[in-house]
């Protein structure tokens, strides 16, 4: 749903900041798109975080084949702390970009773009918070978003292939249970190298705007800004048809969901209602065959009574 909304809201102001050099709402998306973008990068990195507790969980869980299914309530409240705690983290974003317009040239309006400058009408102490903030932003886009999903999913993974041995690994492969476990793994694996590898090029273009901006143009610096934008379109795009394609059960959901609002389910219903119709007629006749037995027994003659 996040991917959806960095789809939905900045990837068409961006496109229009590209074509038309004036910046779409203005200040407002020149904080609100960091924003979204920043809390995008913390819902996918808390989720993965959360999705190699909850395996690690199934795989040293003493009945691991009969967990029970978690409460909607439950699943509810860790989405809320995801969301909210990205959200906290992005909120400097908001303080930090301002709109700012290039010097126009001789002939055509200013360019518009957005700056990174903190507000000097802020209180001094949030002020020097939001500078730090500046100043760490790029290693702490490295080490939270980047190094934190990547290491917690291979430890994750190690450990529980450690705890459950390869004894307990080629037993629960022959299961439908294991099966399902090993579909699930497959797919975190996926999504962390999805994300891992769309944010190699954001990482290294920051090391280099960081330390190499003094001496690069700024249609190079504005060409690295792109590309990070790209690659995370990119992974906002692709990793929900990854979900769908590797995690089965959401798959097959998701396209139930889809049929039944289409106008093209109809053959699907009628040959829903086919096979419901066989099976009424297969218990049909399975209840009329066991009732044959019952009718074997010859009638009982009658001994002088009405009876």
């Amino acid at each position: 749903f996040w991917d959806f909304l960095i789809l939905f809201f900045c990837l068409p102001v961006v496109i229009f900041n590209e074509i038309t050099k004036k910046r779409l709402l203005g200040d407002v998306s020149c904080r609100i798109v960091p924003f979204m973008e920043v809390s995008s990068l913390g819902v996918t990195t808390f989720s993965l975080c959360a999705l190699g507790i909850d395996r690690f969980h199934a795989a040293t869980s003493p009945q691991a084949s009969a967990r029970p299914i978690e409460q909607c309530q439950s699943i509810l409240a860790k989405l809320a702390v995801v969301w909210l705690g990205s959200m906290t983290l992005a909120v400097p974003e908001l303080l930090l970009w301002q709109l700012a317009r290039d010097t126009p040239p001789a002939s055509g309006p200013a360019a518009e773009h957005c700056a990174m400058r903190p507000w000097a009408q802020l209180p001094e102490s949030i002020y020097s918070l939001v500078l730090t903030y500046q100043n760490a932003r790029m290693w702490w886009y490295f080490g939270c978003y980047f190094c934190l999903p990547v290491l917690f999913t291979v430890s994750c993974q190690l450990v529980t292939r450690r705890v459950r041995g390869p004894d307990k690994g080629g037993e629960c492969r022959a299961g439908k249970h294991g099966q399902g476990e090993g579909h699930l793994n497959c797919t975190i694996i996926a999504l962390t190298a999805t994300y891992a590898l769309c944010s190699t090029p954001e990482n290294v273009c920051n090391l280099v705007a960081a330390y190499m901006s003094p001496d690069m143009s700024k249609q190079t610096l504005d060409l690295l800004n792109l590309i990070n934008q790209f690659f995370l379109f990119f992974k906002c795009s692709v990793t929900p048809v990854l979900l769908l394609c590797l995690c089965r059960p959401l798959g097959q959901a998701f396209m139930d969901c889809c049929c039944c609002c289409c106008e093209g389910c109809g053959p699907d219903s009628a040959s829903s209602q086919s096979s419901a119709d066989s099976k009424l007629k297969t218990e049909m006749s399975s209840s009329i065959f066991f009732d044959k037995p019952r009718e074997t027994p010859p009638p009982l003659l009658g001994l002088g009574t009405p009876c």
